[in-house]
């Protein structure tokens, strides 16, 4: 009994594995094997394995999908570059694809996980992001994808009108007042209502009073004691004597 059973498994693991191999001439096959090295973390050979099905089932259905499961696994693999590029290839491609709105929102994401994480660095990505994240936002409005979109994009907003107030502060305290001024009244026109306007009013009066520029300071002060009669901006003018 033991014997049969013993014949049994064998022959049975051995047309398991010519059923495998015959599978793997079909797309569905290779795809499926790719799936698994994916779930895995085995993402290069997954990777590997869903460029097999776009090339060698060009005209498959599931070649299309291999494309943006290729964009996927990079995103996961926190490749974040490379998952952008791709997901920009894929639209590129297929501009009416039915997950065209996924595909935006991950390039968004794809740009908004190589921000760094301090706003002393680098923010020019931050364009981008918000760039994608509006689309989302504004052609596709009932996408699931909408409100994550519009809480990264303000979060971008935030950072990058903080990037301006912490260049804007440097150019103070080195007494580059004209520059400070105009990276102060960058931030009011860019990023107003965003609640970084009583800072950068604050600021801007601060740098027109070095200027003896009377026009911009009174201009400012007007601004923020009366739309900001309660901030700590608005306490500090009073405190310090510029009104």
């Amino acid at each position: 009994m033991v014997y049969l059973l013993v014949a049994f498994f064998s022959i049975t693991a051995l047309f398991g594995c010519a059923s495998t191999e015959k599978n793997l001439n079909t797309p569905e096959g290779l795809f499926a094997q790719a799936k698994e090295y994916e779930s895995s973390e085995r993402f290069e050979i997954a990777i590997a394995k869903y460029n097999d099905v776009k090339n060698k089932f060009p005209y498959s259905t599931l070649a299309v999908e291999a494309e943006l499961a290729i964009a996927d696994a990079q995103y996961t693999r926190e490749n974040y570059a490379d998952a952008q590029i791709a997901y920009q290839n894929f639209r590129d491609l297929h501009p009416k694809h039915p997950k065209i709105d996924y595909i935006i929102y991950r390039t968004g994401m794809s740009y908004y996980m190589q921000l760094p994480e301090t706003i002393d660095r680098d923010l020019t990505l931050g364009n981008d992001v918000i760039y994608h994240f509006d689309e989302v936002i504004k052609s596709f409005p009932s996408s699931e994808y909408t409100k994550d979109s519009k809480e990264k994009r303000q979060d971008v907003y935030n950072r990058l009108a903080e990037k301006e107030l912490y260049i804007a502060d440097f150019y103070l305290k080195q007494e580059k007042f004209g520059a400070a001024l105009r990276r102060y009244e960058l931030c009011i026109s860019k990023y107003t209502g965003m609640g970084f306007d009583p800072r950068a009013h604050y600021g801007a009066i601060k740098a027109a009073t070095a200027l003896d520029d009377s026009a911009k300071k009174k201009s400012h002060l007007k601004t923020l004691v009366s739309q900001y009669p309660n901030s700590v901006e608005t306490k500090k003018v009073q405190s310090e004597g510029l009104l």
